[in-house]
């Protein structure tokens, strides 16, 4: 029986419905596909990668980023060596005792180790000792595990790019991931694909300061392809990903001296120096040879809030008597102070309670003798006698006001570019206002408001070595291509401050070599190397009450300068003795030995 036209015309407005709503479903899904593509391409996510991360499990060998060296080529970061990756997949040899065992007698390792690694991994892992550090391999032990051609299990080269043997952590810095970071300071290569919102950057140091530069190349990964179960794809086996490029990553020379930077911080730990600093720069030149800060901290586990990863060699500090060079300076260059006057020090000052650390004073006092010997009273003279805006003014044209590292307006894509993170600037007044005799006579002893750096303070040793012109100090020399070509060097620059004259600057040296010869800095007159400087005790409140900032700052030796030094102990307490001369002993005694080393003549016993 044939159907009726009524009934014909019914299927066919319910078939052309039908057609209408699937084609309006077709095109609504195809309109939400476009727009996430679009987002999340805008987004810096590429769907078809993320889409083949989801068929891999992937181990990354090297970071791609640029190294960091010293001075003659040493690394502080990465160091390539033979390691075992185990891969998830290989979770079901667990039962395979034999397997296992064959593995550990390669290797030296018990088969409980592997047998955790397998039973708790979730993502590829390095096999590492109890310490967290990666157990080396032998190219003897890698053949023979990789002949083995066990799924699951490889040696190969792996960089990590902090050692286990790690120094100047708080010069290098570390890196993390920040995707607001990228998406504000790289949002051109972000949105051109160079770099995802999962890619590291520099946190702090060197790292931070020269991120763009260190950038380099993509990762270099090992990965294999699984199955929705992660079992290996038959035919596609491991995978290594390597950019090879004869240029690219950079690399940062820096002016520093690995083995003086490993033998400072030796002498910082033996000595207990638990918060403090000690920085040795280049007489001549300026340039940071070791800079050294605590506590330390682990660049592979950054506590942000715990603040140790700061480096303290360039935050400000009130730094007690060292600033009396300063006065000193303003002293004689104004000529405020002729050579034969005498000062008398009673041991007390006036109605404010301000008193000598020598009880009952030390009498009567030349300029000489009182910086030599540390005189509060005859400096609170003296300070009261030049006025607060000189004691400013020559604090200044010391370099001891403003950032002293290498510094640009501009470099390559960076303005107010600055080589050292996180330098602060000192000061001498918290403001502008009228300086009274209360706040003179405190400023002229480096208490109250005044504040330096300990990179400042070796710096104007520096000034002082080279006729009163400050130089801004230099932390990276050059940065070269992969090929050991030179992409920029960094000269050496002034500091754009006036400086004092040559005369000044000569007398200063004199009186630090007073200071050591029968001042607060006698301790020292039997090193091996002649020394001079300035000590200062600074006090600082604390939650723990007061305690004391131990300060040296010099030079060796005393009559040929080769290094200028400042060693700071912070938070000592009020009983202890003066920790920032004995550490300045063993750093110049220290200095001496890598001397004669690098000249070939004997040294002192290796430490033990």
């Amino acid at each position: 029986m044939s159907l009726s036209r009524k009934t014909k015309q019914r299927a066919f407005l319910l078939l052309l419905l039908f057609s209408l709503v699937w084609g309006i479903l077709i095109f609504r899904l195809s309109w939400i596909q476009l727009v996430a593509v679009h987002h999340f391409s805008r987004q810096g996510v590429d769907l078809v990668k993320q889409a083949v991360r989801q068929r891999e499990q992937t181990v990354t060998l090297d970071s791609g980023r640029g190294d960091i060296l010293d001075r003659n080529g040493n690394s502080f970061t990465g160091k390539e060596q033979l390691a075992l990756i185990v891969f998830p997949l290989a979770r079901g040899r667990l039962q395979d005792q034999e397997t296992i065992r064959q593995i550990a007698s390669i290797i030296g390792r018990r088969m409980a180790e592997l047998e955790h690694l397998l039973s708790h991994g979730k993502e590829p892992a390095m096999l590492r000792d109890e310490k967290g550090k990666p157990v080396a391999l032998t190219e003897q032990q890698a053949e023979q595990i990789n002949r083995l051609k066990i799924p699951g299990f490889v040696a190969v080269n792996v960089t990590e790019r902090y050692r286990s043997d790690a120094v100047a952590q708080s010069v290098i810095g570390y890196v993390n991931q920040n995707p607001a970071y990228i998406q504000s300071e790289y949002e051109e290569e972000w949105r051109s694909g160079k770099m995802s919102l999962d890619s590291t950057v520099g946190a702090a140091g060197l790292e931070r300061t020269f991120d763009r530069f260190l950038q380099g190349v993509a990762p270099s990964r090992l990965s294999y392809v699984v199955d929705g179960q992660g079992r290996p794809l038959g035919g596609l086996g491991i995978r290594y990903h390597e950019q090879e490029n004869s240029f690219y990553p950079l690399s940062l020379v820096t002016t520093l001296d690995r083995q003086m930077q490993d033998e400072m911080e030796w002498i910082a730990d033996q000595a207990g120096l638990t918060e403090g600093s000690i920085v040795v720069l280049d007489a001549a030149t300026a340039d940071v040879l070791s800079m050294v800060s605590r506590p330390a901290y682990d660049q592979t586990n950054v506590d942000v809030k715990a603040g140790a990863w700061q480096n303290r060699a360039v935050k400000q500090l009130p730094p007690g008597s060292v600033f009396k060079t300063v006065v000193a300076a303003a002293a004689l260059a104004e000529e405020a102070v002729s050579p034969t006057e005498r000062f008398v020090c009673e041991g007390e000052y006036g109605h404010y309670g301000f008193s000598c650390w020598k009880r009952g004073g030390h009498g009567s006092i030349t300029l000489e003798e009182a910086y030599a010997h540390s005189c509060n009273i005859a400096f609170a003279q003296i300070a009261k006698r030049l006025g607060g805006d000189t004691i400013q003014s020559y604090a200044e044209r010391l370099g001891l006001l403003a950032p002293v590292g290498w510094s640009a307006p501009h470099l390559y894509k960076m303005e107010n570019f600055r080589q050292i993170d996180g330098e602060e600037p000192g000061r001498v007044f918290m403001s502008e206002v009228y300086h009274d005799e209360g706040t003179l006579i405190q400023t002229a002893i480096g208490q109250r408001d005044v504040r330096i750096t300990p990179l400042s303070a070796a710096n104007l040793m520096v000034t002082m070595l080279n006729g009163g012109q400050p130089r801004q100090v230099r932390l990276v020399r050059e940065i070269t291509y992969r090929n050991g070509g030179t992409f920029h060097l960094f000269p050496l620059q002034p500091l754009p401050v006036e400086g004092i004259d040559p005369v000044t600057s000569y007398k200063l040296t004199r009186l630090m070599r007073l200071v050591v010869a029968e001042g607060t800095g006698k301790p020292l007159v039997n090193l091996s190397w002649p020394v001079a400087g300035k000590s200062g005790t600074a006090q600082a409140e604390t939650g723990q009450g007061m305690r004391y900032h131990h300060w040296f700052v010099g030079y060796a030796p005393a009559d040929h300068p080769r290094y200028a030094i400042a060693v700071v102990a912070e938070n000592q307490p009020v009983t202890a003795s003066h920790q920032g001369i004995k550490i300045f002993g063993k750093v110049v005694e220290a200095l001496a030995s890598l001397s004669k080393q690098s000249a070939g003549l004997p040294s002192a016993p290796d430490r033990e």
